[in-house]
């Protein structure tokens, strides 16, 4: 997804058509045939996306460096900046435009601050031992991108030689770039190097990774590793592109799914399938992001709460625990239960509540327990065995710290002892702090939707 809705027959041929077009790989790789190193700092983090427009009131750089030290306070590590590019004019969408619709790629968006204001934010980020990437958008510009003028050629178009947007989108204040064309290569990874350079960014989101060429991103990674150890986040989920260029790519099918369990249409036991298969087609150590809301899904689907009503803390405890990156979009730590318009201001409504301690103990016990750490470095996930087909109940243990997680993925309330070994020994509840130890003698209850994490 983009930054506003694909028309549903592209959105499901567009990706099958890259994979078919791009040259694949007779066996999927196995970890040690992957060249990408993660950075050290990425393996026990969290990511955080950041609307600049909707963050504050201002709407601006200096706003959201000024926030944080409460953002490290929730604990979590890597800044996601949506575009942060000056916004096109012509064909624009509404009164500020999608951020996706980039007219400048070596400038800021002035609604927002100046390159000083956003390297002043970089670096304070880095004084928290915090990171920053940002979105990019390489697949398309805005019309009055410079470059259409300067180089057309760079672009597609139709029979009338016109500019063209993306096909099978509504995206109509942006213009298809033609990466056959192997300049245009080159002019995107200068814009790419130059925010790595300049303002010492940690890495990049890369908007419908899928529609651009692999090996332009396998090319992109090589790039900028040579200036500094960066990361890499695709918006696709394939295989292909964890073989070289990125460390991590959307869970969008588990997230469709984690939807589908809470109304009700889909068993638990398909998150089983779904792991099993991800490990199957994956890259050994390949990171896998995992989210009950992001900004497409809030403007155009709804929030948490109107798509999995009470299941959404219960999904929210399991993309923080199960194997993968969790994503945290902003407000969803003060619970926000509001669609924010994606072309106008409208700042999130902020407010300290029970959600801000409920996220940051999650984020926490992410940061410092080895069992939940990303890729390789993290324990796989080992499913509880019971009897009761609405209880999700699995195991993380690394050998130095272990995890269990109890889910009540269901309307009913659960009383059921577990008999397993997989749940012996002294703990901690994450949510109440108190000491428990456990037996295959415990009973568990849980309310409709319910959940408990133990650790030690």
């Amino acid at each position: 997804m983009c930054n506003y809705k694909i028309n549903f027959f592209w959105s499901i041929l567009l990706p099958l058509l890259i994979l078919g077009c791009n040259k694949q790989p007779d066996v999927i790789p196995t970890h040690s045939e992957t060249t990408v190193i993660h950075p050290e700092w990425s393996y026990n983090s969290t990511i955080y996306e950041v609307n600049i427009r909707q963050f504050s009131e201002e709407g601006t750089f200096k706003a959201l460096e000024n926030d944080l030290p409460r953002l490290k306070d929730l604990g979590v590590e890597i800044l996601w900046l949506m575009p942060i590019h000056p916004i096109g004019e012509v064909n624009r969408k509404g009164s500020l435009g999608s951020f996706y619709s980039v007219k400048d790629y070596f400038d800021v968006n002035p609604d927002f601050g100046t390159k000083q204001d956003f390297k002043e934010l970089v670096d304070a980020a880095h004084a928290l031992e915090m990171k920053i990437i940002i979105d990019w958008v390489a697949n398309h510009t805005a019309w009055d991108n410079p470059v259409a003028t300067t180089n057309p050629h760079y672009f597609e178009k139709n029979e009338e030689g016109n500019f063209i947007p993306p096909r099978g989108t509504d995206w109509d204040d942006v213009i298809q770039l033609d990466y056959e064309n192997k300049e245009i290569w080159t002019y995107m990874q200068s814009a790419l190097r130059y925010w790595v350079e300049e303002f010492n960014i940690d890495g990049y989101r890369c908007d419908v990774a899928y529609l651009v060429p692999t090996e332009f991103w396998n090319e992109v990674r090589v790039d900028l590793d040579s200036i500094k150890p960066v990361f890499m986040l695709a918006e696709a989920e394939d295989p292909a592109h964890h073989t070289s260029a990125f460390d991590m790519s959307y869970g969008w099918r588990m997230h469709h799914l984690f939807n589908e369990i809470a109304r009700g249409n889909e068993s638990p036991d398909k998150i089983d399938e779904y792991l099993d298969e991800d490990r199957k087609n994956f890259p050994a150590g390949s990171f896998r992001m995992h989210f009950t809301s992001n900004h497409d899904e809030n403007s155009w689907n709804g929030t948490e709460f109107e798509r999995m009503g009470p299941a959404a803390k219960t999904f929210a405890v399991l993309s923080h625990t199960m194997e993968g990156m969790p994503l945290i979009y902003n407000g969803q730590e003060m619970g926000m239960d509001k669609r924010l318009e994606f072309f106008e201001k409208d700042p999130i409504p902020w407010q300290m509540n029970e959600y801000f301690e409920f996220y940051s103990k999650l984020n926490h016990l992410k940061s410092i327990n080895s069992a939940l750490a990303n890729g390789e470095k993290g324990a796989r996930m080992q499913r509880i065995d019971t009897d009761h087909p609405g209880l999700y109940a699995f195991v993380r243990d690394s050998g130095i710290d272990k995890v269990l997680v109890l889910l009540n993925l269901g309307e009913e309330e659960i009383n059921q002892g577990i008999t397993s070994d997989l749940i012996r020994g002294d703990y901690k509840d994450l949510f109440t702090d108190e000491s428990i130890t456990l037996t295959t003698e415990t009973d568990v209850n849980l309310s409709p939707w319910g959940y408990k994490v133990y650790y030690y």
